[in-house]
């Protein structure tokens, strides 16, 4: 049985000692006697938890639930500890405790809240009635946004209650295609930091500067360089807003604590000149280091990670351009808990997709072609875990099945004519054919049954290119990925009218639903959010050391069997995103399962059933009760 608190209490008492020490008699005795009360609160929370454990399934959330986040913990009294005994005037400016007006009586009067709120106390579910009212009042979507942030930054357990419980209505708010245009504009709307930023100025004390993050205990580490944000380019240090995003779907999805997430941006500058001559931007003001200067802050700050926060600490690589995103992932995949979700996420979202899509158009994944307008790191992750599934199913070579995978980049079809100047991630898909140069003529010349679009460029997939796959398919498979809407290679409407209600569409970023001749088609969304967030919570419940691309797999197997009957009727080949929190625990157990199978778990026993386990570690927004 895992012991939690532990290592969170110790270094709490290691430094209330510290402190003591520094301070006046007095002022070490008042921090001894705290020291000795939080020691005992957390032992009554261990035994609570220890007796509500079932040592069968292993029920009892993760370990060091030292803020009373998991599931399992949400019925027991909690203590709002900072490093001291969080009240007053202070317990009101704490987003980690605050509750705003839902505060009872008993603890206006223990925490000394009287008269620093009015007399009315309301309930948690009242709060997010009012908050989605002010909320959809806002005509802009970036007010939307900003409005969330402040939330957030006030009070973190409601913040989470609405994004849980409106999830289909704020998702476009809080992340695609909204934070596209918050991390344009975060100069403009920046109001406090949400994250660390680690500039070149920090070369050589990285590790200092991780260590002046105020929780020690972090489970899941997003990070941007900036250089490729969505569909939008290079953004530099305003590209924060998507390591912030994503941890915050990390916990409103798939169950993750928020004390445990931690959003990081490394500023190495920016090529965009209207950033660089922008009076508001917060990031250097430099062009972009490259080379050996780039590498080494990369390697300390991989370094600094692994020593400040162990060997079980997951990288999460997000939008780093092509000639990096291979790269780091190829050098740290070996010795550190990385993935990154453009390449791997992206793949196994899709391939999820894929393997629903059969029972809709039939055969397997080896009797369908495929062609891909992109041929950068989605593109290409997709294309690899896609041949290493059909290797997987057919037991035929990797190399035998990227055979029935096109790819089109800026110059054309990939072919075995253009291997010399291909760069190293596209020359596995460098086929025998004769040069072709743009997509309509690739459509016609393949006549793939899938086109996917991950080119990060908007209205590619034109009229001649939809009508012309479904002149050769009954139900023509048309995948739009690219981020944000604008960027998307074609709309849903688009997709469905060009081929006369017969496409089997999703995007990236959402779509309405689309009329068309008295039917209603309801567009899929191929969204990461369906796998990172399980997938995230799987490799921390299991305790793994490294990412696996068998992982990845169970992931998407997992993903694909969560799509219903109904779900296929109306031409959806993901579920709803309503369900995602139950999805989640499903995604986690199938790839903890996988971990566990590889040997590569250090959190032993392992857990008889794995969904309950993982449902009872995911983080829950209800107040806690305070002593």
């Amino acid at each position: 049985m895992l012991s939690l608190f532990s290592s969170s209490s110790s270094k709490f008492l290691r430094r209330a000692a510290a402190a003591g020490v520094q301070c006046g008699g007095r002022r070490r005795g008042v921090v001894a006697r705290r020291g000795r009360e939080k020691g005992k609160a957390v032992m009554d929370n261990t035994r609570a938890v220890e007796a509500y454990m079932d040592p069968k399934v292993t029920v009892g959330g993760g370990v060091e639930d030292a803020y009373g986040e998991d599931r399992a913990t949400e019925e027991q009294l909690v203590t709002p500890w900072t490093f001291s005994v969080a009240s007053g005037y202070n317990l009101l400016r704490d987003p980690h405790h605050n509750k705003g007006l839902a505060f009872t009586e008993k603890e206006r009067d223990a925490h000394y809240l009287r008269g620093l709120l009015p007399p009315i106390v309301v309930s948690q579910e009242l709060q997010e009635r009012k908050l989605m009212s002010s909320l959809r009042q806002y005509k802009v979507p970036l007010q939307r946004y900003v409005a969330m942030v402040d939330l957030q930054e006030r009070n973190e357990r409601l913040f989470f209650k609405l994004l849980i419980d409106n999830v289909e209505e704020l998702l476009p708010v809080v992340y695609t295609p909204t934070v596209g245009e918050a991390c344009q504009k975060y100069g403009s709307i920046f109001r406090r930091p949400q994250g660390l930023y680690i500039s070149l100025k920090e070369k050589g004390k990285i590790l200092e500067v991780l260590k002046n993050w105020p929780v020690w205990s972090i489970q899941v580490i997003v990070v941007t360089d900036g250089e490729r944000i969505l569909g939008l380019g290079d953004l530099g240090c305003q590209g924060m807003g998507i390591p912030v995003g994503k941890l915050a779907l990390y916990t409103a999805l798939g169950g993750l604590r928020p004390s445990a997430c931690l959003p990081i941006t490394i500023d190495v500058g920016t090529n965009n000149e209207q950033l660089l001559n922008d009076e508001f931007y917060i990031g250097l003001r430099q062009r972009r280091a490259k080379g050996q200067e780039y590498d080494d802050l990369l390697h300390e700050f991989m370094c600094a990670v692994k020593q400040q926060y162990g060997e079980k600490v997951l990288v999460q690589f997000e939008d780093f351009a092509n000639h990096n995103a291979f790269d780091l992932l190829m050098r740290y995949s070996k010795t550190h808990l990385v993935f990154n979700d453009d390449i791997q996420g992206t793949a196994s979202v899709v391939l999820a997709g894929l393997v629903a899509v059969l029972k809709l158009v039939g055969g397997t994944l080896a009797d369908h072609t495929y062609l891909f307008l992109g041929a950068g790191e989605a593109g290409t992750g997709i294309a690899e875990l896609i041949a290493l599934e059909m290797s997987r199913q057919t037991g035929t070579p990797i190399e035998q099945n990227r055979e029935k995978i096109w790819l089109v980049d800026s110059k054309g079809l990939i072919v075995s004519s253009r291997l010399e100047s291909l760069q190293h991630f596209k020359k596995p898909w460098a086929h025998d054919h004769e040069p072709v140069n743009n997509l309509l003529d690739a459509v016609q010349v393949i006549k793939p049954s899938v086109l996917i679009g991950t080119s990060g460029v908007g209205k590619t997939f034109t009229q001649d290119v939809v009508e012309t796959m479904a002149s050769f398919n009954e139900k023509p498979v048309i995948l739009a990925l690219s981020n944000p809407t604008s960027q998307s290679e074609c709309t849903a409407e688009e997709a469905y009218t060009w081929t006369k209600g017969r496409a089997i569409f999703a995007s990236g970023s959402p779509f309405d639903p689309v009329e068309y001749e008295g039917k209603t088609f309801v567009p899929g969304q191929a969204n990461n959010a369906y796998i990172f967030p399980g997938l995230g919570l799987g490799l921390v419940i299991s305790g793994a050391i490294r990412v696996h691309d068998e992982m990845l797999l169970a992931a998407s197997e997992a993903l694909a069997q969560q799509v219903t009957q109904e779900n296929f009727d109306k031409g959806l080949i993901y579920p709803p995103f309503k369900n995602i929190r139950n999805i989640s625990a499903h995604i986690a157990a199938n790839v903890a399962a996988k971990v566990y199978e590889l040997g590569l778990a250090t959190r032993l026993p392992r857990p008889e059933n794995l969904v309950k386990y993982a449902e009872s570690c995911m983080y829950t927004p209800a107040y806690r009760s305070y002593r």
